[in-house]
């Protein structure tokens, strides 16, 4: 990518000083911070218009700068459209008598969710058409779908700002009647009692957004004579409300990063009491299903680091009544279990990768599902039916497409459902190749690095390589099949996933050795995995690229302080940069709730800690890579101002001439624009980007 004259934003500086532990911050660009009043208003104040201003220039800048690659970046947009099947459709499934599917039509950027009574041959009954919900909106999400258990009513979540709050709506699917009932503020999650009358949902606190309160709606009843039944006063957990597979009850879990508690009451009776199953203490996690006259429990007592499975008495919950029913294995992380009349499923992960368990009650059969991949994804899903000898999970691998899969656990025989159709006539998974190798790090330990790339693509100092990674909260990104990243692949770029710690790729430990005070292990790694690659002639400096959004914005902070010379290019999608102030700043979303995560800078241990590798704070007078950064302007997750600080702070300091871009979508959050072609868009300039480094802008083969 040439530089060009058009002239980069310089913002202004308006030195803030911020003091804690008696040590002295200066923050030039503390100024660009709006509240969301501001930001929603419609008359605009003088800091807001300069803020939106200086975004602007930098959208302005970034559009000059990109101007010659328009075209490529369209033809790229129709490449990766192409692929895709416009008028597609998931498997059905099937649940109190209905079967619901959601499918797409050709142009159209939203679903239709629909369902079909008893057979697939009924008539079709469409629930709800996105794309005539969302036509007179720039963002539209909804979510939440929850039909009441006599199929008549559905209730259904929307939001049009993209900060996740939601407005809850209530629909009767036999009139097509939207209620006058509307509740705002929410998460989108609800529960219905089994009167169907009765809701249960969760309201956030209107400024931090934090979880904090559980309310009984009925329905007919205005939201103002809606009943509290829930209060999460600890400003480090947040709460929700969910139903037993079982249907039998309302649960209420609290949750932090180390501790949960949950609570629960008989959904046949919504005006009751819930009862507290376990109370929470620190370091305590379980999550609770219910069969029969038992609680299973996932959970870490008595140091079941990688969890093991109890269960316990409905009539007797507290933890010392509780008994193992797969006990901890050291070497064996047990991530969720599912309950089934006969069989009880368990999702595994071993030396990194997936396994799916089956066993029966009664002992008499105990196997795994095999998979022969050397990495890939596994995981069960869409499965509410208890009394059933079909399980339902999905399969895909780097390059092997998503496949929906029915297994007979009685007959051990297989069913594909569907396998994700690669549209354009070009897609031959025998074309590319996938291995997993191991890094070593600087204390010894190994890392994995997922890897694969066109068959046709040699491996030297010359390709291009674009590594990814997360490493964060114990997410282990699986090792998955992308129709978009084929664009990359088939243009000679290899694509690393690096197993970071920070992620829980091999076992909890190898979280806990990525957080708190062990944080920098998850910026070594990166470090090291690129390394690797470099001196084993996977690629080099000139050629190797790294990406991360969110958390992993953070990683692509840290890693070009710590090492820029590493990388020609860098792309950090809505980062987390500014992690002091924000850890401090009790007022934005998320800080509470994540002490236990990064640590609380009210202790200086923590703020030195973080201090001293939060990206922001530590942006230095020195060469850094080509760099595009990403945000959202509504995002609630990490606030635009993080990255717009961020990038005018390495304008200031940095002693190169690479190019630096940020481009900031002004109607979207953090998860991007919400139609899939529109996402699709946001992709091609991340992919342009790279591809106009490495001047790779046609296919190999």
């Amino acid at each position: 990518m040439k530089t060009i004259a058009a002239k980069a934003p310089f913002a202004e500086k308006n030195p803030t000083k911020l003091e804690k532990h008696g040590d002295v911050r200066i923050d030039n660009y503390f100024w660009m911070r709006l509240s969301d009043e501001q930001k929603l208003s419609e008359i605009k104040d003088e800091q807001t218009q300069k803020v939106v201003a200086y975004l602007e220039a930098e959208n302005d800048y970034y559009d000059a700068v990109t101007a010659g690659t328009k075209a490529f970046q369209e033809n790229l947009f129709d490449e990766m459209k192409s692929r895709i099947k416009e008028d597609d459709s998931s498997v059905p499934y099937k649940s109190n008598g209905y079967f619901y599917i959601t499918r797409f039509e050709i142009g159209k950027q939203y679903p239709i969710y629909s369902r079909k009574k008893e057979n697939l041959k009924a008539p079709e009954e469409v629930l709800f058409d996105v794309n005539e919900m969302a036509k007179d909106f720039d963002y539209y999400q909804l979510g939440g779908l929850n039909v009441s258990p006599d199929n008549k009513l559905a209730v259904f979540a929307t939001d049009t700002v993209s900060r996740r709050q939601y407005f809850l709506r209530i629909k009767n699917l036999e009139t097509g009647e939207i209620y006058k009932d509307i509740i705002e503020n929410t998460t989108g999650g609800s529960v219905w009692a089994n009167d169907n009358k009765t809701i249960f949902y969760t309201k956030k606190d209107p400024v931090t957004l934090r979880s904090v309160k559980i309310f009984r709606h009925v329905l007919g009843t205005p939201s103002s004579e809606d009943v509290e039944v829930f209060h999460e006063k600890d400003e480090t957990f947040g709460t929700y409300v969910t139903k037993s597979k079982s249907k039998k009850y309302i649960i209420i879990g609290s949750y932090s990063t180390v501790s949960t508690e949950a609570r629960f009451l008989n959904a046949d009776n919504p005006t009751g009491k819930f009862t507290i199953l376990q109370p929470r203490e620190r370091d305590l996690e379980y999550n609770v299903s219910h069969f029969g006259d038992s609680f299973y429990l996932l959970t870490n007592k008595d140091n079941a680091t990688n969890f093991k499975l109890m269960k316990t008495s409905i009539h007797k919950t507290l933890k010392e009544n509780w008994v193992d029913v797969i006990a901890h294995r050291e070497d064996t992380l047990l991530e969720d279990f599912s309950i089934f009349k006969d069989y009880l499923v368990l999702e595994e992960r071993n030396n990194g990768l997936s396994k799916i368990r089956i066993k029966r009650w009664d002992n008499s059969e105990d196997y795994y599902l095999p998979f022969s991949e050397e990495t890939y994804s596994a995981n069960v899903y869409a499965n509410p039916d208890f009394d059933t000898d079909i399980i339902r999970y999905a399969y895909n691998s780097f390059t092997t497409p998503n496949s929906v899969i029915d297994f007979n656990m009685k007959s051990q025989e297989k069913d594909i459902k569907k396998e994700q159709e690669v549209l354009g006539g070009k897609f031959n998974k025998e074309n590319y190749i996938s291995k997993r190798v191991w890094a070593t790090a600087r204390d010894g330990k190994k890392i994995a690095i997922c890897l694969v790339y066109h068959k046709n693509t040699e491996l030297n100092n010359q390709t291009p390589l674009l590594q990814y990674a997360y490493g964060s909260y114990g997410y282990t990104i699986p090792d998955s099949f992308s129709t978009t990243r084929l664009s990359l692949l088939d243009r000679g770029f290899v694509y690393a996933l690096a197993h970071i710690r920070g992620s829980e790729y091999l076992g909890r430990d190898w979280y806990e050795d990525g957080k708190m005070l062990n944080k920098k292990n998850t910026f070594y790694d990166f470090i090291d995995c690129s390394k690797f690659l470099i001196d084993n002639h996977y690629t080099s400096p000139k050629h190797l690229y790294a990406m991360g959004g969110s958390a992993g914005g953070l990683l692509m902070g840290a890693i070009i302080n710590l090492n820029p010379e590493l990388y020609n290019g860098i792309i950090a999608a809505v980062p987390f940069v500014d992690v002091v102030s924000t850890m401090i700043d009790e007022s934005i979303p998320l800080t509470t709730g994540e002490y236990d995560e990064w640590g609380n800078p009210n202790d200086k241990q923590y703020y030195d800690y973080i201090k001293s590798y939060s990206p922001y704070d530590n942006v230095a007078k020195k060469a850094y890579p080509n760099m595009l950064v990403t945000t959202g302007y509504h995002d609630s997750q990490v606030q635009y101002w993080e990255p717009a600080k961020w990038v005018a702070k390495l304008r200031e300091l940095k002693t190169d001439n690479n190019v630096l871009l940020m481009h900031t979508n002004m109607e979207a959050g953090h998860g991007g624009a919400s139609g899939r072609f529109d996402a699709l868009k946001e992709t091609a300039k991340d992919y342009t980007f790279l591809l106009s480094l490495e001047n790779k802008l046609e296919p190999i083969n």
